[in-house]
């Protein structure tokens, strides 16, 4: 058995027998020639290995979860042990899944790219600016900001834009609260007309949301265009394609737009690329890298963030619609702390084992599950395992799951790696082969907002109303005007609660949910319904985790998790 309880997640990476990119590749059929080598562990892989036949017969695993304590339930951890778990069986896998944003990297959550057996490698590559794809789509989208100031400025080649209804904003991949809403144009008319503005953060961009839709470097480029800016003096819509920005765009994005090849522990492939946050975007890695290892292995583990009312719901609703995708089995991640979290347990309290919380917790996954089995899938249930579980609550969420029809297995990739996970590895093969999963969306794009709103509220929140502000009321009839209202749904709420609620835990029902305001990104092809007061910049805490880092003269880093 590995024994992680001496090393830290970095150490056992750094201690790994790391294998050279090429090896990797001769694990999917990959000719050492259609590598292009970012050294010797990292590669980008060209959109011509994509194979539509090969697409439709390989097998899709969505990894996601309970609704989350502050730290996570460890899905990504979860993702790469299964993979490891399933090469393990027999079953040629790939894992996919979404790059770090170095936000959290160097706020509070840390890396992601798993931990403890449970990792993908070369862990502090990934985890900092790896191939550059971050910095790719930074640069196209405040390329685009330029030139939207540049036409502001221009009095021979201007739109006309109205810079008060201008909705585009800068991006920057770090927490930086100070960027939130900023004065620009300062300092006289040689340096542009002063405005607010304000930065995101690098994961929230259309830009990232849109590489991580597009199935194509053409589809890209038409994506690009389709971005909304905002409106003339005379209220007509102006779109990125009118500042002909789309082509710059795409040129910066021409190397991001292609999946990056790295490695599991245990020398297995992991394909990583794009990394939209699931509370604010879409929450899923890109349909390009998801179609990659179904065009190169049999089965392909990839995840969705945060819990399965947010991350998993666009997955399927938007991602697998969009892509002609059908996941032909999920997995549920739930920890014993997430639900003594959900029965009560404060912060200082999630390692103190009562069954008594577990107990009232339980309505918290068991909603989850029974919203997966709304898109026509029976879940699998990891119960991804720490030293403070106790065997009665283990038992409870093993018997409460087998009473509703589902299988739940310890998960202890993080100890043991892929030894750990044959036994979750076997249930998921199982709930593949009975061949009883038919995926199906939970609406039809073409029904009103309203309708496909309510929907998710309704039916996946377990809310009895939407309420919307005067605000919002006002831009569902710019939707309207704009003829948006055959897209589909992006909700934008907080991962803490099934409600816009984050002090709502467990399974709260009869609630109002209310639609503050509507963002639409045209280009990545979504509505994005605003739940409270969402923070597309974050702040850093009091203790970053950056004060806890450390690199000697001779490279080598600690403190990184």
């Amino acid at each position: 058995m590995a024994n992680s309880t001496h090393k830290s997640d970095i150490e056992i990476a750094q201690a790994a027998d790391i294998k050279h990119i090429n090896t990797i590749a001769d694990k999917l059929g990959i000719s050492h020639d259609d590598l292009e080598l970012y050294g010797k562990y990292k590669a980008k892989l060209p959109l011509s290995l994509l194979d539509p036949d090969k697409i439709q017969k390989s097998k899709l695993i969505l990894v996601t979860a309970m609704t989350p304590t502050p730290a996570g339930e460890g899905k990504t951890t979860t993702s790469i042990g299964l993979t490891e778990g399933l090469n393990k069986i027999g079953k040629q896998t790939c894992v996919v899944l979404r790059e770090p944003s170095l936000g959290p990297v160097f706020g509070i959550k840390g890396g992601a790219a798993g931990g403890g057996y449970a990792q993908v490698i070369p862990m502090e590559d990934i985890n900092l600016h790896f191939t550059g794809d971050f910095s790719a789509i930074e640069k196209a989208n405040n390329l685009l900001s330029a030139l939207i100031d540049n036409n502001l400025q221009s009095r021979t080649r201007t739109l006309n834009l109205d810079p008060r209804t201008i909705v585009w904003k800068r991006v920057m991949d770090m927490n930086d609260r100070a960027l939130r809403n900023i004065t620009i144009g300062l300092g006289g008319t040689a340096n542009g007309m002063p405005r607010q503005d304000g930065f995101n953060i690098t994961p929230a961009s259309e830009v990232m949301a849109i590489l991580c839709m597009s199935e194509s470097f053409q589809d890209l480029k038409e994506r690009l265009g389709n971005i909304f800016i905002g409106y003339t003096m005379s209220r007509e819509p102006i779109f990125a394609r009118d500042l002909k920005a789309e082509n710059a765009m795409a040129i910066l994005l021409k190397d991001a737009i292609k999946p990056n090849l790295v490695q599991t522990l245990e020398g297995n492939p992991a394909i990583i690329h794009g990394g939209p946050f699931a509370n604010i975007a879409q929450g899923t890695n890109t349909v390009i890298a998801t179609k990659m290892g179904l065009s190169l292995a049999d089965y392909v583990v990839t995840e969705a963030g945060f819990g399965a009312d947010l991350g998993a719901e666009k997955f399927l609703d938007i991602k697998c619609v969009s892509a002609g995708l059908s996941p032909e089995a999920i997995v549920v991640v739930s920890t014993i702390r997430a639900l003594r979290h959900h029965g009560g347990a404060k912060k200082e309290e999630y390692n103190d084992p009562s069954l008594d919380r577990v107990k009232i917790g339980w309505v918290n996954l068991e909603r989850h599950i029974n919203n997966c089995k709304k898109f026509g899938i029976t879940p699998v249930v990891a119960i991804n395992a720490f030293p403070s579980d106790t065997k009665e609550e283990v038992e409870f969420i093993k018997a409460s799951c087998a009473a509703i029809g589902v299988q739940a297995q310890v998960a202890k990739g993080w100890a043991d790696g892929g030894s750990g996970m044959k036994l979750l590895a076997e249930a998921v093969v199982e709930s593949v082969e009975k061949g009883e999963n038919k995926f199906k969306a939970l609406y039809e794009w073409k029904m009103p907002i309203a309708e496909k709103i309510e929907k998710i509220a309704f039916e996946i929140y377990g809310a009895s109303s939407v309420i919307y502000s005067k605000t919002a009321k006002r831009d569902l009839r710019r939707i309207d005007k704009l003829g948006l209202g055959h897209l589909p749904i992006c909700m934008a709420k907080t991962q803490k609660s099934f409600s816009d609620n984050p002090s709502l835990l467990g399974a709260p029902s009869n609630f109002e949910v209310t639609i503050r305001e509507f963002e639409y990104a045209v280009g990545a092809g979504f509505i994005i319904p605003i739940l409270g007061d969402m923070m597309r910049m974050p702040g850093l805490p009091a203790v970053p985790a950056s004060e806890k880092m450390f690199i000697d003269n001779y490279g080598t880093i600690s403190g990184l998790s």
